[in-house]
């Protein structure tokens, strides 16, 4: 079998979790008086850690103001704490693909950009049937993606080279990190963004639903 492990991206290709982040940061945003969103504009503000979801959610006038911008932060965080289950839920499909690559003893990490606490609950709540040898989020001190740092470390912890690994993601980030990491990048066409930004930043196939993945390890 040509490839041994895979490398999953999280929000919008393991989970949806698109409502429940819309709806903390709208919180935030009608409680300080600012314009809130619809849900389908926060498949373009996520994917780039916390930071960056909260300040391409204000208005252009106010993403410069440090301090609002941390108030912000600082609130949608503890909504979302109280409130990121709400909605989310696994994609249709996810657990076959998970069955499957279980089954054939393909190794599984997880890469994100959400932060490391939000995404350990997130695979505790909704994907603990299935052994994820490595989760790594957004934490101090550690560059998000998409540098290859995340991905390197994985294939260093599981002793597996880099050309082994496939990565499937959603975003214009996921594929970058792929390239950079020398590793197979697929692009989740069910996920936010749409099948251009994937192509364009490096996807070398792009699937309709996650069980059109495992042609990848037949």
């Amino acid at each position: 079998m040509k490839y041994k492990a895979v490398i999953f991206d999280l929000d919008g290709t393991l989970l949806d979790t698109l409502e429940d982040l819309a709806d903390a940061l709208n919180f935030v945003l009608q409680d300080k008086g600012l314009p809130t969103h619809p849900t389908e504009a926060f498949r373009y503000f996520v994917g780039n850690g916390a930071a960056n979801i909260v300040k391409r959610a204000l208005p252009p006038e106010n993403r410069n103001d440090k301090e609002l911008t941390a108030d912000c932060l600082e609130e949608f965080l503890k909504e979302y704490h109280r409130n990121w289950n709400r909605k989310t839920k696994p994609y249709d499909g996810v657990s076959e693909l998970l069955d499957v690559l279980t089954a054939k003893q393909i190794e599984m990490a997880v890469l994100t950009n959400k932060p490391q606490n939000f995404a350990e609950l997130c695979i505790q709540e909704f994907l603990s049937d299935w052994k994820f040898r490595m989760v790594i989020g957004q934490r101090d001190g550690f560059p998000l993606k998409p540098d290859p740092a995340g991905p390197r470390e994985i294939a260093r912890c599981l002793d597996i080279h880099p050309e082994k690994f496939l990565y499937l993601g959603d975003s214009d980030a996921d594929m970058k990190t792929a390239v950079a990491a020398s590793m197979f990048p697929v692009g989740a066409l069910w996920g936010f963004r749409p099948e251009k930004e994937l192509r364009e930043s490096g996807a070398l196939e792009v699937i309709a639903q996650p069980t059109d993945f495992l042609k990848f390890v037949d």
